[in-house]
């Protein structure tokens, strides 16, 4: 399983992705970021899914990119537009086949960044299928893979006008929730941030020991918060056990 996660905010946006692959039984460690550029800008891509589709899908797009059959494209989703186009390629050359060997045709992508007629920095979903959507500032992220475990902690903390180091500290919490709940995903993580008033992309790793404080306090301030909770609201089911203990059902 992946977990891929793309956040927009004012300020500009957010990368993270996991680096376990799973195959079987193999367990490797590969980057699921990949920044790229074209003539009018760089952008970044981030994948899940059968992992043989994925390098097939990238391989493709990044043909194109070195051929410069995409160096007019001044606007992102004109390049998320071949992808699109890659992507149903390798579906009208693989999928079959898979589906023979019983696997399905599953690849996910985010696609994120500013070209020179975007008006803004710009972050796209794309399906297997080829199709695509804008993820708008009114749900500013998307989670690729495995997606459950971190989503909580997005849902009740970010909002689209949140800082771009605030939504790379809840991006990092919601990696760790999911790498506690989730065994196939991992580190070492790769970030990426855009920064909107420069129109830089910066990478970064981090390795477990670099957030293993970060984890610990997290989940000591959990811990805290739960003791601190009010009780007043389960004081009646409390002393309704009380009773029980005290003179038996």
């Amino acid at each position: 399983m992946t977990f891929c996660l793309g956040i927009t905010v004012e300020e500009g946006l957010v990368g993270i992705g996991d680096t376990r692959i799973t195959s079987g039984n193999e367990v490797i460690t590969a980057r699921k970021i990949r920044t790229l550029s074209v003539a009018n800008g760089e952008f970044f891509i981030m994948t899940s899914g059968l992992r043989s589709v994925r390098d097939k899908t990238l391989t493709y797009f990044e043909e194109d990119i070195e051929a410069g059959l995409l160096d007019e494209c001044d606007r992102l989703y004109k390049v998320v537009n071949d992808l699109s186009d890659q992507i149903r390629k390798v579906k009208r050359e693989d999928k079959q086949a898979l589906v023979d060997s019983g696997l399905g045709f599953d690849i996910h992508a985010l696609v994120g960044g500013k070209l020179t007629r975007d008006k803004s920095h710009k972050l796209y979903l794309v399906y297997p299928e080829g199709n695509w959507v804008e993820i708008s500032k009114n749900t500013p992220y998307y989670i690729i893979g495995e997606r459950g475990y971190g989503k909580p902690v997005l849902d009740r903390t970010l909002v689209h006008s949140d800082s771009l180091l605030f939504a790379l500290k809840v991006g990092c919490l919601a990696f760790d929730s999911t790498r506690i709940s989730a065994s196939d995903v991992d580190f070492p993580i790769d970030v990426v941030l855009y920064n909107q008033h420069t129109g830089e992309l910066v990478e970064h790793r981090y390795e477990y020991e670099d957030l293993l404080d970060i984890s610990a306090w997290w989940q000591e301030r959990l811990r805290t918060l739960v003791h601190d909770l009010p009780s007043e609201w389960i004081e009646n089911v409390a002393s309704k056990l009380e009773k029980v203990s005290k003179h038996g059902p």
